[in-house]
């Protein structure tokens, strides 16, 4: 640890019935700790008292996790240190897993890298709740980033703090959310991240949580929301850019667009969806949800956007007026439409019951067209391809 300038930081707040036995244990490894006290009402300030050789930082309030990583990440910078361990004091995580830590750090090629304790939320000593909120924080967290994650939400981790250093967070992130967001922005920014596994221990009759449910999960479904329309709007469209700007026209074309190493199912399934959603009655919300779809089902983007504006301004009125004829003769109505009174004053929410069942339905219909006609055309072309 020394050799690598690693410290732990130990974020705490009123954990004083088990924050002797971690300390105790980090002991073992090192004595390069940075221990941010939260503001603690109990007995943690006499407890740090018996342990003059480690850094202390006492906050006068509590305010939240997040706040007092980012001050040990600033205060071990200023120390000197390039990387920190953190884990947390409630007795959750073991100090005998820093080896794995340093392990993986030592060994890896690539020294810009994030690392975080797998806790095995499979695991049957891992409380239900838990479990729960680790999927359902995983999914978003691909949602966002595209990274495949097998615990999201683990506390103990090694994180790269020199690279980090410039990296702008949130005021925002002052509690258990941080966590989130320093795996994004540290993604984004060209940091790996990795997993080692690590023990854990839930014990209900010793453990004191700080996690609000409702609260902390709603200050993360903010967060993740946020992050998911940066990429779809900055992150995504930026890096096609960069490509096009690094390949140049044909080759982007070839690469990113057409991209030739998928498969003509995928190619077809974009089209599929891009015409679907086109189609679909959801005026305004085409671009993100065509976009987030294709980044969840790992489609290709840009041909599932393309096709998704088949419904662009001068298209509008055909699709309006297809829509409303295919409803009309699923409902049985002989009610009369013409593309001169849809441009000009047509009220669709005198006819919305045929133009939703019409719509839905042409959507699905047409999707399943051109799917099929774009599945033909590319494995046609690819065994083109292939022949010669």
């Amino acid at each position: 640890m020394k050799q690598l300038k690693c410290c732990v930081i130990i974020p705490t707040y009123n954990n004083h019935n088990t924050l002797s036995r971690v300390l105790d244990g980090i002991l073992k490894y090192t004595e390069d700790i940075i221990v941010v006290n939260d503001g603690s009402t109990d007995a943690t300030s006499l407890i740090l008292s018996d342990y003059p050789n480690i850094e202390k930082i006492h906050k006068p309030n509590n305010t939240g996790k997040g706040t007092a990583l980012k001050l040990g990440f600033k205060t071990a910078v200023s120390l000197g240190y390039d990387y920190a361990i953190t884990l947390d004091t409630d007795g959750q995580h073991f100090p005998d897993d820093i080896p794995n830590f340093i392990n993986e750090l030592h060994d890896s090629n690539n020294k810009k890298i994030l690392i975080i304790g797998d806790r095995n939320m499979d695991n049957a000593d891992v409380f239900a709740q838990s479990a729960k909120g680790n999927r359902v924080s995983t999914f978003w967290m691909h949602a966002a980033t595209g990274l495949r994650l097998n615990d999201s939400q683990s506390g103990f981790r090694l994180y790269p703090i020199k690279e980090m250093e410039f990296i702008k967070f949130m005021k925002f992130t002052k509690k258990f959310e941080f966590e989130i967001e320093a795996i994004v922005k540290s993604y984004w920014y060209g940091i790996e991240i990795k997993h080692v596994p690590i023990n854990v221990l839930y014990d209900p009759n010793e453990r004191v949580s700080h996690f609000r449910p409702f609260m902390d999960i709603s200050r993360m479904v903010v967060l993740y929301t946020w992050f998911l329309l940066v990429r779809l709007f900055y992150i995504t469209p930026l890096n096609l850019y960069r490509r096009l700007k690094k390949k140049g026209f044909k080759r982007f074309l070839v690469e990113d667009i057409l991209r030739h190493q998928d498969s003509p199912k995928k190619k077809a399934l974009s089209i599929a969806l891009g015409v679907f959603i086109g189609i679909s009655p959801l005026w305004g919300f085409h671009t993100v949800i065509v976009i987030f779809l294709a980044i969840f089902f790992r489609l290709n983007k840009v041909i599932a956007f393309a096709f998704s504006n088949i419904s662009i301004v001068p298209f509008i009125p055909f699709v309006l007026f297809i829509s409303l004829q295919v409803g009309n003769i699923i409902l049985g109505n002989d009610t009369k439409y013409s593309i001169e009174n849809i441009k000009e004053n047509f009220d669709i929410a005198e006819h919305l019951k045929t133009y939703l069942i019409g719509s839905i339905t042409l959507s699905s219909v047409a999707a399943m067209i051109f799917g099929l006609l774009g599945y033909f055309v590319f494995s046609v072309t690819d065994k083109s391809k292939t022949n010669g």
